[in-house]
């Protein structure tokens, strides 16, 4: 396998070289290349710049996005890169200049990586951060970079991620978020990403009263999606998809939520029978890979589009006039035939980010420690971080019923 890359975060003021713990070493989830994964033995990290802060990692996850860099569809993946942007620990050491972090502290690691001083981070656009990320690549493909995030590819910084021991985390007065004792392990881990990333999901969907809200996909952020829709107080909450478990979770844990699955009913009409006029706001959770017509998979097979835009033309569809549209899920590139001729005429809102977790993280605690919100049901799998490569190919063919896990070096 080629040698472990590491990245320094980028500040205005300047950058420090990267470096290992001399002579120490720990175990990892390497990239190699498409759908093939290992669990290596790989320099440990070290600080790198005073704000940072080493953390050993008590229990990591695998992503639903993490798929799409298991299949090789994310860009800029390079062989040995360290995957996981899910993850928290004990803090072991810091550097000189980290003030609210401490050693022995627990802590959740955002998967978004901010330096909490530019304009964006200022404005709480956390993921919009102008100094974190790097690719070069991204600047051409958006005309911008979004920040940097952990364990996602060169295209957000090429930072390693936190399947592994330990991981380097930059900035970690911003980047970290201090536990307390009584929120478990198997509650506090999703605050890295599904949790804030589900309810920002509604927050761009502008879920209210009243509202009837369609949620494309019922994978984990999906079904906390729906939960933090009823928190909200949406009157009715529909979920979309096909595969049993996840939709035997939502009937189980999701009380009064509206199934439809894709593989036995047609979509359109189905959300016709519990939203005539169509719903209020419309959540994408499911992303570029889900091609469902024959011209979206031949076009996306010969390289003629990177992500299919079957699900979010469902979407645009079915959604009331003047409605609202949330994409949470993932896009990386260019769709073709977007009917962007039903989007203006019917007065559409559509919104899309990657989450701020930042700007939700409190909030997000407090509920969880008040017992208002619960993410835990969404775990089906415990295990190993050694096991990792059996889960994600499990995850990735639908396999055994794996839809969240939790794992621990």
């Amino acid at each position: 396998m080629s040698p472990l890359k590491t990245q320094s975060f980028v500040l205005s003021t300047g950058s420090t070289q990267p470096r290992h713990a001399s002579g120490q070493s720990m175990h990892a989830i390497a990239w190699l290349g498409k759908k093939q994964l290992e669990y290596s033995e790989v320099p440990k990290p070290a600080i790198t710049h005073p704000k940072d802060a080493i953390v050993r990692i008590t229990a990591t996850t695998i992503c639903g996005s993490d798929l799409h860099l298991y299949s090789g569809e994310m860009l800029d993946m390079r062989s040995g890169d360290i995957l996981g942007h899910e993850f928290m620990g004990v803090v072991e050491e810091v550097g000189d200049q980290v003030e609210r972090v401490k050693p022995g502290m627990r802590v959740v690691v955002s998967f978004d990586i901010l330096d909490g001083t530019c304009d964006y981070c200022r404005r709480q656009e956390y993921t919009a951060c102008d100094t974190t990320n790097d690719s070069e690549l991204m600047e051409k493909m958006y005309g911008h970079r979004t920040s940097g995030m952990f364990g996602y590819s060169h295209l957000t910084g090429g930072y390693p991620g936190g399947q592994a021991d330990y991981v380097r985390v930059p900035i970690a007065d911003q980047n970290t978020l201090p536990l307390p004792d009584d929120v478990p392990d198997e509650k506090a881990l999703y605050l890295s990403d599904i949790v804030p990333t589900a309810y920002h999901a509604t927050e761009m969907a502008e879920v209210k009263e009243g509202d009837t809200v369609a949620i494309w996909g019922l994978g984990p952020v999906r079904l906390l999606a729906a939960c933090w829709s009823q928190f909200r107080k949406a009157s009715c909450i529909i979920g979309i998809d096909c595969v049993p478990e996840r939709l035997e979770l939502a009937r189980k844990n999701i009380h009064g939520i509206k199934l439809i699955d894709f593989s036995t009913m047609d979509v359109l009409e189905s959300l016709k029978e519990f939203a005539p006029n169509g719903p209020d706001a419309s959540i994408d959770a499911a992303g570029f890979d889900y091609a469902k017509s024959t011209t979206h998979k031949v076009e996306r097979t010969t390289g003629l589009e990177t992500d299919s835009g079957d699900v979010l033309n469902e979407i645009i569809m079915a959604t009331r006039k003047y409605g609202r549209v949330s994409l949470i899920a993932v896009y990386a590139g260019s769709t073709n035939h977007f009917p962007i001729g039903a989007f203006m005429e019917k007065g559409l809102t559509m919104r899309g980010s990657q989450c701020p977790v930042q700007k939700y993280w409190e909030f997000c605690l407090e509920k969880i420690r008040s017992g208002e919100f619960d993410p835990s049901f969404v775990l089906t799998h415990v295990g190993r971080l050694a096991e990792a490569p059996q889960f994600y190919a499990k995850m990735y063919e639908k396999k055994d019923g794996v839809v969240k896990t939790f794992l621990k070096p």
